[in-house]
């Protein structure tokens, strides 16, 4: 497997491609489809769902406010079971502890659950290079696997797949298997995954998972999922590795079984997710299963500098995915246009702040402002606010395209300056009449009142604009 470079500098070009991609904008349409009407469907039988969309904004912010208290409660706990704790600074880090615990215990394959921050900090590529081989055992980021692609949703990570390219990556990859074999239904697919993965599991030296949640008061970690492969990756094998991030932290069980309450909803329109499982430290010697040691790898790679500025709010996201799957850009030109591990809204927010502006800087320019995303975000963000502010700094920076920059600075100018502005309308419009006149476009236009206060056009002399207006066109 490759390293993965972020191709977030050529969205622009990323983004042309998929609008002329007819396999990827039918896939797209399952989009809205499969995830719209079924959030609204969860949302509007729990009378207080927005209620609760309000308290798991402000478990957040609280946990946000006090997050050095917690993580070191965190910490306390996950000893105290046994476990151990390994604080992450950047992408490198990470992958080095994790390199570390595998080499040490002699680990040749690793099951993984599905973990969006191995995506971040493109872990795969590095166990391949120290001999190591990772086994991804959710559905579809082993399909991303054989692909060797990155996800293109952070729920559903072959969104961008139909059915027949499914069918093409197994029977390349499933050497063995009769050619015959019928794929031509989901179930087919699924069951032959599931054959081929179950040696994997009892195989793996290692597993790891990600984290949706980490409770400080128990120091357990909670992973949710609809396959039971989380629950496989992290009792099998020997040694179970958690790969989270510092802002999955919430102080209790209570906040936690709130947390879960929006976020099923809110991804894919459940009530609650099949398996919803919390690891506390490792196996006990009356446990009948579970692993011999249990690590908790927690990474900041730029988050404690979130902390303290104007998108701290994007460490409250939960990734639920709602944002993309109601966001029309993203329904337009799909995951990977993106360039990065997290599409959509949130990664349009929260790609900037982890591999810089230089290299995202063009991702919170890929929005329309209809505010979808923060309409359904379970936890508030206002991620509209936040591109702008993504924008703010682009500019500022100068890493807008000069006709851009310019422009803006010549209507700042203007705008600043009413009467200036008033005179240069006038003048614009005039211009633009008599260019008109002059295409033979039409004979005159009501232009010598000019702007008016509130940018309305003035009532000509002879009647109201409408009438004039009328009257011009009868004439021609």
């Amino acid at each position: 497997m490759t390293v993965h470079v972020p191709t977030s500098p050529a969205f622009k070009e990323n983004a042309h491609r998929a609008l002329h991609d007819e396999a990827l904008q039918r896939a797209l349409g399952n989009v809205e489809v499969g995830f719209i009407g079924k959030r609204k469907k969860a949302s509007d039988k729990l009378p207080e769902f927005e209620a609760l969309r309000d308290s798991a904004r402000d478990i957040k912010n609280h946990t946000l406010a006090h997050l050095d208290l917690y993580i070191e409660a965190y910490e306390e706990k996950v000893r105290a079971s046994g476990g151990h704790v390994h604080f992450a600074p950047t992408s490198a880090d990470a992958r080095k502890i994790v390199a570390d615990i595998c080499q040490r215990v002699g680990a040749r394959t690793v099951a993984k659950g599905k973990t969006m921050i191995s995506e971040e900090i493109d872990l795969n590529a590095h166990l391949e290079a120290i001999g190591v081989q990772p086994i991804e055992t959710d559905l579809g980021e082993y399909i991303i696997q054989l692909r060797n692609e990155r996800p293109s949703h952070i729920v559903a990570p072959v969104i961008h797949l139909n059915r027949d390219q499914i069918e093409a990556n197994f029977r390349a990859a499933h050497e063995g298997l009769p050619e015959d074999r019928d794929l031509s239904a989901p179930e087919s697919l699924l069951a032959e995954a599931r054959a081929m993965l179950r040696a994997k599991f009892l195989a793996a030296d290692v597993g790891i998972t990600g984290a949706n949640f980490l409770v400080a008061e128990t120091g357990s970690s909670i992973i949710v999922t609809n396959e039971g492969n989380g629950d496989l990756s992290q009792t099998l094998p020997k040694v179970h590795i958690v790969l989270a991030s510092i802002e999955k932290l919430v102080p209790t069980l209570d906040d936690a079984a709130q947390m879960l309450r929006v976020l099923a909803r809110s991804a894919t329109g459940q009530e609650i997710t099949v398996y919803t499982t919390f690891s506390t430290g490792p196996r006990r010697p009356d446990d009948v299963d579970g692993p011999a040691e249990y690590h908790v790898v927690l990474l900041d790679n730029g988050r404690s500098a979130m902390l303290a500025g104007e998108f701290r709010d994007m460490l409250r996201c939960i990734r639920c995915a709602a944002c993309m799957n109601h966001c029309p850009v993203y329904h337009a030109v799909g995951g990977h246009a993106y360039g990065w591990v997290y599409p959509g809204p949130m990664g349009s927010v929260l790609s900037p702040s982890l591999i810089g502006v230089e290299k995202a800087g063009h991702l919170p320019n890929a929005s329309t402002f209809c505010g979808r995303c923060e309409s359904v975000c379970p936890v508030r963000i206002p991620l509209p606010k936040l591109m702008r502010h993504w924008r703010e700094r682009e500019f500022e920076r100068n890493l807008s395209p000069a006709p851009v920059r310019y422009g803006l600075k010549a209507w700042g100018f203007f705008a600043r300056r009413p009467g200036l502005y008033r005179l240069a309308t006038r003048v614009g419009m005039a211009g633009l009449a008599l260019i008109g006149r002059k295409k033979g476009r039409f004979r005159s236009l009501p232009l010598a009142g000019g702007w008016t206060a509130t940018r309305d056009l003035a009532a000509p002399q002879g009647g109201t604009f409408q009438a004039r207006w009328k009257a011009e066109r009868t004439k021609r």
